[in-house]
Order: C-alpha cells, then sequence, then structure tokens
C-alpha cells in the first residue's frame, strides 16, 4: 500500500452523472495538458462547465480549487472520454474523487495519469450528508471515510493506490522494474 493512505481535506459536493463537459468543456480540449503552461491552464478551467449558480470551484486569487476532494453520486466523469478532465482536476489541487460509481473511462483515465485516486462508495452508501466546505478523511487502508456525522465505508482501492502514488501506469511499471 502507498504511504500515503490517508487523505484528508475540504470536499466539493456534486450530484449523480456528472459529465466531462462539466468538469472542463470541449473547447478548451486544444490545451496541452502535457505541457506546464497547459496544466496551470487546465488547473484554472476546471469544473467550468458547471451550470450558473454553482459554488465557486476555482479560487480566482490563486488559480486553483480550495477543494482537496470531490464527492459525487452516480456515473462522475461520464461523457466523451478526455483525458483532459482527469488532468484539469489534478492540475488543480484535487486529491480524490469519491462518487457512488464512475464512468469506466473516467475511472481508467484517473489511475493512468496518476492525477487523482478514485474512491468508490461501497453499494448502499451515500454521502448525502455532505456539503460543499466539510472536511473529510479517506483512510484506503481502513476503507473508510470520516466525516463530522460518522463514517462511509468504501470499496478496497487494493494496488490502485501504488499506481495513482507513483504518478500513474507508466511511472508505477518503472518503479517496479517492469519497464
Amino acid at each position: 500500500m502507498t504511504n500515503q493512505t490517508v487523505l484528508r481535506g475540504k470536499v466539493y459536493v456534486l450530484g449523480d452523472n456528472i459529465d466531462t463537459d462539466q468538469i472542463i468543456s470541449a473547447e478548451y480540449l486544444k490545451v496541452n495538458p502535457a505541457s506546464p503552461e497547459g496544466r496551470v491552464q487546465l488547473a484554472a478551467l476546471a469544473m467550468c462547465g458547471l451550470p450558473e449558480g454553482s459554488a465557486p470551484f476555482i479560487d480566482p486569487a490563486t488559480g486553483v480549487s480550495a477543494y482537496d476532494i470531490i464527492v459525487a453520486g452516480k456515473n462522475f466523469g461520464c461523457g466523451s472520454s478526455r483525458e483532459h478532465a482527469v488532468v484539469a482536476l489534478g492540475a488543480s489541487g484535487v486529491k480524490a474523487v469519491v462518487a457512488e460509481s464512475f464512468a469506466r473511462i473516467f475511472f481508467r483515465n484517473c489511475v493512468s495519469t496518476g492525477q487523482l485516486m478514485p474512491v468508490s462508495l461501497e453499494s448502499g452508501q451515500h454521502a448525502d450528508g455532505l456539503k460543499t466546505g466539510d472536511t473529510i478523511e479517506i483512510d484506503l487502508e481502513a476503507h473508510r471515510i470520516s466525516t463530522a456525522d460518522g463514517a462511509l465505508l468504501t470499496a478496497p482501492v487494493g494496488e490502485l493506490a501504488n499506481i495513482v502514488a507513483a504518478g500513474g501506469l507508466f511511472a508505477y511499471a518503472r518503479q517496479v522494474g517492469k519497464m
């Protein structure tokens, strides 16, 4: 297991079916996520497609998120299979996304890029009591999220924690001598 088995931070709470257009609008796909300048630009644009009236996700003074963890419902990251969505969230300072379920490609991009730890809630668990700005603690080894009102159970992340901590699949493969 990774040396960072506990993630703690402020949450930004979203609902079901948050798609990649809400995370980063298609018009910004021309930004190069591999360049340092592109990462800065994508960080400032993270969650730019949320409906008007949503709580601000990016702090205009710093250009990054004031939130460390996103908490969502079902089907987080649905829509286009754009790696930009995962990179934008990671570059903005988000460490993890906790959701009831993930779109398959978004989940895979989290792991492949090493940008975000995708944490699935155990079946039947809902984060209904959390509000944007609350602080939570995710214990990856104990499969538990501690909140001010109690705890939620998560699915085990297993070796995914090591892959994300290494910086993605290729970095992990190099680290363990597979490349």
